[in-house]
Parts: structure tokens; sequence; C-alpha cells
């Protein structure tokens, strides 16, 4: 019974999803609103709202602190190979398709925070000011840094679109606000879900946070990204998936500030450890494919490499964790 309830609340979090996706097309279309500001921040914020809700659970009521690191960074490595298998699976659109430049530095800036990431997950070194860790600074400071940028980031299109929609923005907007509730509300439920299915079978909770949750709580940006891609909207995609591992390091900081406890990046497991290092490595993957798309580099055979690597990553770090 279980299961079933799993893929009725997975089918619900696909179907709102779409419609999101939708909905931030016809915005992107209506306005003059910078697409990576919309795709990075707006879009990544909705479908990283199942992350922050189950950190915050994880920190608030279940006082499992292991669990905010296996989930969010689970998220951010599946997160990472769902682009390079829709970069893939879209190939030919992906090479011709232009990508916002900002979405390359908000990369970085995402690479930064694993590196500083390191210190504590690796060496146990709580650095904290006044109870608050350096860490979640640095990631504070990143992320606003990330937000200016991606607001600023145009790209410029070879073909017009006709805006054939009848809506008005007023009703697109209401409307894709309901559909975030509708994708918030099944997130958190099938969070909950998941969270009895990996008791049932036993993982460890690092490794449980990566596999079932990081799965889980990643699915949005899985289907809104698809749904994107189908439309040859890549510079949404790329937003999307870039700007919601920004946004789910900033969910770590969060959950860093209110937990009482020892600090969130505080570690024992191997398999966090192995998660943060292959998520470091996809996440530099990525930011050269990233690079290579603001040079203008259309060679497919490099895109069909690097994307492949990240799918090999996150199956690395599946095997090295059972």
């Amino acid at each position: 019974m279980i299961y079933l309830l799993y893929i009725v609340l997975a089918l619900a979090v696909i179907g709102f999803s779409i419609k999101a996706a939708d909905y931030v097309d016809l915005i992107d279309k209506k306005t003059n609103i910078s697409g990576a500001f919309i795709g990075g921040v707006v879009l990544a914020a909705i479908t990283s709202l199942p992350e922050l809700f189950t950190s915050l659970s994880a920190v608030l009521i279940l006082n499992n602190s292991e669990l905010v690191l296996g989930n969010i960074l689970g998220s951010n490595i599946f997160n990472l190979a769902t682009l390079g298998t829709i970069s893939l699976i879209f190939i030919r659109g992906f090479v011709k398709e232009n990508v916002g430049k900002n979405h390359l530095k908000t990369s970085l800036f995402v690479l930064f925070v694993n590196i500083i990431l390191f210190f504590p997950v690796y060496f146990s070194k709580n650095m904290s000011i006044f109870n608050i860790s350096i860490v979640s600074i640095i990631i504070l400071i990143c992320y606003f840094l990330s937000l200016r940028f991606m607001a600023n980031d145009n790209v410029e299109t070879d073909e017009e679109e006709k805006d054939e929609c009848k809506l008005t923005m007023k009703q697109i907007v209401i409307r894709f606000i309901l559909a975030s509730i509708g994708l918030v509300l099944a997130s958190i439920f099938i969070t909950y879900v998941t969270e009895i299915i990996s008791d049932k079978l036993n993982l460890a909770a690092s490794l449980s946070g990566a596999l079932f949750l990081g799965i889980a709580t990643s699915l949005p940006e899985v289907t809104s990204s698809i749904a994107l891609a189908r439309k040859s909207k890549f510079n949404l995609v790329v937003g999307n998936i870039i700007g919601s591992n920004m946004f789910n390091l900033f969910i770590i900081c969060i959950t860093d500030i209110l937990y009482i406890g020892n600090s969130v990046y505080l570690t024992t497991h191997f398999q966090t450890k192995l998660l943060l290092l292959m998520g470091f490595i996809s996440t530099i993957v990525v930011s050269i494919i990233l690079f290579l798309k603001n040079l203008n580099k259309q060679n497919k055979f490099v895109y069909i490499l690097l994307s492949s690597l990240t799918i090999i990553l996150y199956l690395a770090y599946l095997i090295f964790s059972l």
C-alpha cells in the first residue's frame, strides 16, 4: 500500500511540475524578465521547496542532521545527472541553443561552496561565529550574489516566438501559484512516504537521504526540466537545475541557523563524504559544459562525453555506497 501511495504522489508531483513549467514558459514569453532569473530563481525556488521542508523537518522534528546533507547533496548530484541526461536526449537542440552566461557564474558559486564544505565534512572543522557556521555565512553571500547576476542575464534568441496564449498575465500567475502549491504539498507527502520506505529497507540516514529523499525531492526539477526541454527552452532548463542546486545549498544554511544541536555540516558517514566528492567533480563537469556553451562551441561529441560523465559519477556514488 505504501508503495502504491508513493507512485500516486510521484505522478502528482510530475503533473504539477509540468504545469508549473508551462506557466513559467508563458511568463518568459510575456515579460521582459531575464530568462535566467525566471528559471534560476523563480522556478528553482519552487521546485526546491520539497528540499526545504524535508531539511527543516529533519532538524526541527526528527533531530537528524545527517539527513540534511544527504538530502541536499544527493538532490544536487541527481540534478546534475538529470541535466546530463536531458542534454543527451535533446543533444541536437542543446548544442544549438544559447544559454545565459551567468549560469556559469552561478555554477562556479556552487563549486566554491562545495570546496568550503570539504573542511567541516572531511576534517570536522566546526568554524563558527556566535553559534553560526562560517560556511553558512559564505553560502548566504554566494546565494545573493548569484541572484544579482541572474537578474541581469538576458539571452538572445534566433527567432522571435509568437505568443498565442489567450490567458492574461494575471491568470498565468494565479495558475502558476496554484500549480506550485499543489507541487509543494505533493512533494511534502512523498518525502514522508519515502522516509517510511527507507526505514523499512533499513538504510543509513545519509544514504537514505541521498538515494530516496534526494530523488523524491528532485522529481519537480526533473519533470519541469524535461517539459521545458521538449520546448527547446534549454536556458530555462539550465537555470532551473543550477539555480536549484544553489538554492539547495542555501537551505543547508537555513537549517544550520535553526538547528540547536551540533553543526549540520559535521558528519561521520562515509557515504556523505563520498557524495560531496562526487558532487564536486560533477559540478566541475557541468561548469566545463557551460563554459563551452559560452564560447559557442558546437562539438556534439564533447557534450555527449561530458554529459555522460555526470551520469557515471552519480551511478559511481550509488555503487560505492551500497
